[in-house]
């Protein structure tokens, strides 16, 4: 009996102490698949054999892409092996850049056509840096790629030393890995976040204090170098990289021995700031924990900011930043849609209202003395004063819905004047509160804004604490001066409207560049990227379709020879088992217009297929084409305009979009002008 019972004895010692030797072991998050540190491969990452290769280090502990080794402007991309996290996940890269190179972060899916840019850098660096990119929860088998690109130039190089993906947001941390979580801390000479617990100098910190009984880490700073008044340390979370709502929760451990300020905001890209979050009590009895809502529509970081303004002002800690996408207070307001405030008129005037009825909803036939509408040239827009209408002088109010307070909101929309004398105060934009009283004069056009029958373009921010509305204003007031105002295509999105994501290469503008479009070498022309009116008379636009003043491509038949093409050909496709939608806004105005045709081409076997088709004038304004198409293998999308028989023959392009599933299912990008070729020839 007393060995059985010694033997049992042991045995729960050494199961006590294998606990305690457990609890001492610092908690390292999960590695998922896709993770690597390049020691003993690659872990199942290819480099895509069109492009160029990546190499390992013979050491181990890094790949890379090196001038040296390759060719002027070549890029390689590193491909993972195929992924299905169901569940939130974070993706924390150890990379470094020299010289002039770039890393891109790619995810990509079988049912798309291209590949979705998630996140991208582009400055050099003389040690490691930390990025970390947030991959949102999907049903669908992915891959993430990464894609490096070097430029004319020698010594650059990319290098990529770890891969890590791990469950759950960017922005949680328990400060367990070496990393951190990719949080930073902006350097001040005498206060700075330090890492605390197990082998750390725990400062004036004890370490009975923790909120759990294990040996772990934590973030703290204290107040014993601080020489200076308002001495302030920060402690910055990586920047988010897709919309999320929901629950931010921390444990926070303070003592105020004689001052500190300790509070919790947020940061977008522009550098502005919310508060969240600051204590009430000036000293906590034990870690205490904190939850608080948050939304981030738009790329955002957390920063933990202490200040001191003496030596003896104390110490803050804090540890397990958690997130959760159910909000953690009832009295939060839910996400809601932004969109309920779009609208191109094209089914009436949707959730928006009319005061006096001086606007009319219209749709005319684009010519010489007309615009038609914005969305698709042949559609529905509003207009005020309509030409051979007998209204002069008017006033008229469009009033939007009512959308909730304390968000910021990024209003678009497009406007277009004819006829004005002056055009001061002849479009106005205020917002409203649900009393309707004037809140806000936000946007008035004035007399040199813009030049006549363009549409303009027209990003307008505001917030308001309380529910408010956007209420267009048309005011004209003596007969001789009046003309008649265009609005078209009102837009809502959450967020500040100079704050962007990442951008996806399924769109391009040609704003900027020409995306990744180059001009094929077997044709007898090039399209050219230009801005404002082309130099021939009477053909071509009077400006492009995004702005009204920015970039478009077209083709000078000046230039030309009746009869000969320019090929502009689209970045690879990889082709998708379901359906896609190719969008593209074009110009053919002119009495000798020739033909603007769009071809599907493949390379193995080589063939071009025509899926759309105009010949002729179309009319003096941008028109929207929509083409529905399904090819399962790699391909291009070839824009061929021909030149017609008279100098007044220019073709225009802009907006070109690739979207997945049918056109119908775009409602607010569809034109009607969709030709479906799958019945002629499958792919």
């Amino acid at each position: 009996m007393l060995n059985c019972m010694c033997s049992a004895w042991s045995a729960s010692t050494l199961l006590l102490l294998l606990l305690l030797l457990l609890l001492e072991e610092p908690l390292l998050a999960q590695l998922l698949p896709g993770s690597c540190n390049f020691e003993l491969g690659t872990c199942g990452y290819t480099s895509d054999p069109h492009y160029g290769s990546w190499a390992v280090n013979e050491e181990g502990h890094m790949i890379s892409l090196d001038s040296d080794l390759q060719n002027p402007e070549e890029r390689a991309v590193l491909i993972s092996p195929v992924l299905e996290q169901q569940e939130w996940s974070c993706v924390r890269l150890v990379y470094q850049l020299t010289g002039n190179s770039s890393l891109l972060l790619h995810m990509r899916s079988a049912q798309h056509n291209f590949d979705r840019t998630l996140w991208k850098a582009h400055t050099a660096s003389d040690s490691w840096l930390i990025a970390s990119v947030d991959l949102p929860n999907t049903s669908k088998p992915y891959q993430i790629l990464l894609e490096g690109r070097l430029e004319k130039t020698l010594q650059s190089s990319v290098a990529i030393f770890e891969i890590h993906i791990v469950p759950g947001y960017c922005i949680e941390c328990n400060f367990e890995e070496h990393h951190l979580c990719g949080y930073s801390n902006s350097w001040n000479p005498n206060v700075n976040w330090y890492v605390g617990g197990s082998l750390a100098s725990e400062s004036n910190l004890l370490e009975a204090q923790r909120h759990y009984p294990r040996s772990g880490h934590y973030m703290y700073v204290d107040s014993v170098y601080a020489k200076q008044f308002q001495e302030v340390a920060y402690l910055t979370s990586p920047m988010t990289t897709a919309p999320m709502s929901g629950c931010l929760s921390f444990f926070y451990l303070r003592n105020q021995d004689r001052d500190n300020l300790f509070s919790v905001f947020t940061r977008d890209l522009l550098g502005h700031h919310e508060e969240l979050w600051r204590p009430e009590a000036f000293v906590s009895m034990g870690w205490t924990y904190v939850s608080v809502d948050i939304k981030a529509p738009h790329p955002l970081e957390v920063v933990y900011e202490v200040a001191f303004n003496s030596p003896r002002g104390g110490y803050v800690a804090i540890d397990d930043i958690s997130f959760s996408p159910d909000f953690c207070h009832n009295d939060t307001e839910p996400d809601f849609d932004p969109s309920v405030a779009n609208c191109d008129f094209e089914d009436g005037l949707c959730l928006y209202s009319l005061e006096f009825r001086a606007w009319s909803r219209t749709s005319v036939r684009a010519n010489m003395y007309r615009t038609g509408d914005h969305t698709t040239g042949t559609g529905y827009f509003l207009q005020t004063n309509t030409p051979f209408s007998s209204r002069g002088a008017h006033i008229d109010r469009l009033h939007g819905p009512l959308l909730p307070g304390n968000t910021k909101y990024c209003l678009s929309f497009f406007y277009l004047l004819h006829g004005f004398r002056k055009s001061d105060h002849a479009l106005s934009v205020y917002i409203y509160d649900e009393n309707n009283v004037a809140l806000e004069k936000l946007w008035t056009l004035t007399g040199t804004d813009a030049s006549r029958s363009v549409w303009h373009k027209v990003d307008l921010t505001y917030m308001k604490p309380m529910r408010s509305k956007v209420v267009f204003v048309s005011l004209c007031k003596t007969f001789w001066e009046c003309g008649s105002v265009g609005l078209d295509d009102i837009s809502v999105r959450v967020g500040d409207c100079q704050v962007t994501t990442v951008s996806i290469v399924t769109r391009c503008d040609f704003e900027q560049d020409l995306c990744g479009y180059v001009q094929d070498q077997e044709d007898s022309a090039d399209w050219l990227r230009v801005r404002g009116v082309t130099p021939t008379s009477y053909t071509g636009p009077r400006g492009d379709h995004s702005t009204g003043v920015g970039f478009f491509l077209y083709i000078e038949a000046s230039l030309m020879r009746p009869g000969h093409r320019a090929r502009l050909l689209s970045p690879q496709l990889r082709g998708s088992s379901s359906a896609q939608c190719l969008l593209f806004n074009f110009h053919m105005y002119g009495s000798g217009t020739g033909i603007l045709r769009v071809l599907l081409r493949r390379t193995d076997p080589p063939r071009d297929t025509v899926l759309w088709r105009r010949a002729g004038e179309q009319g003096v304004g941008w028109m929207r084409a929509a083409v529905d198409y399904h090819c399962d293998h790699a391909h291009q999308m070839v824009f061929e305009a021909t030149r017609g028989p008279s100098l007044r023959s220019d073709i225009a392009l802009d907006d070109i979009e690739f979207k997945q599933g049918p056109c119908e299912d775009h409602a607010e990008s569809y034109s009607g002008f969709s030709e479906d070729f799958n019945d002629i020839e499958s792919y």
